[in-house]
């Protein structure tokens, strides 16, 4: 008993008929149908549910958005150093996806205050969250610094504010997610920013980018060199700008929330802020 879905094999065409549902199986296999009543079948009664706060899945919104500028992509490194190969990285990143056809921006964290010793009309927050405004998706390349990432660029996540209520200036844009390394190739600054991407409610994609000894991998012109890790940083931008066209113009139909629509804004914005913490 599939309430949304109809599920059929490959080599024949079939119907389905769930009370005044049909869905028509062709040749992919799968076909969109109505929902069932609580009536129709004895295993949906869901009395619990508030009905009239969960409707049908709107396919049509869920359809990429014809949009007639490129995909905006904003990306944050984390590390201020003259020499930053996170910088370097993200230099790299953003020449991809200009060749890919993107728009992009790069955020500059050196005179960033942190949380709590600036506010909100300090210049450099104000930029940020400018540039926020503007993005559709995002890339985050942050140093793995005693095995955590480091702290400015959580400090740039924890600037970005509960703009209204309780929605997220990030909610429903794509990320990718690239670390860069003074040693081996690790894994614990992705993991852990993957963590902070989901918290953001952002859709962050499956690839990612790890380039270990960082310092062999750049030029002396600050260029990365060719190498199976700068193919990977053409993968997850190439990645990026399709989750991007996939989801840009329709971020709060994708984050809408039954569990929210049944709050008030500031019931809702009252559970999840946490400036008094």
């Amino acid at each position: 008993f599939w309430p949304h879905f109809a599920c059929g094999v490959h080599h024949h065409h079939s119907s389905i008929d769930r009370s005044a549902n049909v869905a028509v199986i062709g040749a992919r296999g799968i076909a969109f149908t109505g929902r069932f009543s609580s009536e129709s079948s004895p295993q949906m009664n869901t009395p619990q549910l508030h009905s009239d706060l969960l409707p049908a899945i709107d396919t049509e919104t869920l359809a990429m958005k014809p949009l007639s500028h490129s995909p905006r992509i904003l990306l944050l490194y984390g590390s201020n150093r003259d020499v930053s190969y996170s910088r370097l990285a993200v230099l790299e990143a953003e020449r991809i996806l200009r060749f890919l056809g993107a728009d992009t921006q790069i955020f500059h964290p050196k005179g960033l205050p942190l949380p709590e010793d600036g506010d909100a009309s300090h210049p450099k927050v104000q930029e940020l969250h400018q540039m926020l405004a503007w993005a559709e998706g995002m890339v985050w390349c942050s140093p793995e610094r005693h095995g955590a990432m480091s702290a400015i660029l959580k400090a740039q996540i924890d600037w970005i504010p509960l703009a209204a209520g309780a929605i997220r200036a990030t909610q429903g844009k794509a990320l990718a997610l690239m670390q860069v390394c003074g040693g081996s190739q690790s894994f614990n600054s992705v993991n852990q920013m993957r963590i902070l991407g989901r918290w953001m409610r952002m859709l962050t994609i499956p690839n990612q980018s790890s380039v270990p000894k960082a310092f062999t991998e750049f030029d002396e012109d600050g260029r990365m060199k060719p190498s199976a890790y700068y193919d990977r940083i053409v993968d997850v931008m190439e990645e990026l700008v399709k989750f991007t066209l996939l989801t840009r113009g329709q971020s709060a139909y994708l984050t809408d929330r039954y569990s929210e629509r049944k709050e008030s804004a500031a019931e809702l914005s009252k559970r999840v802020n946490q400036g008094n913490l």
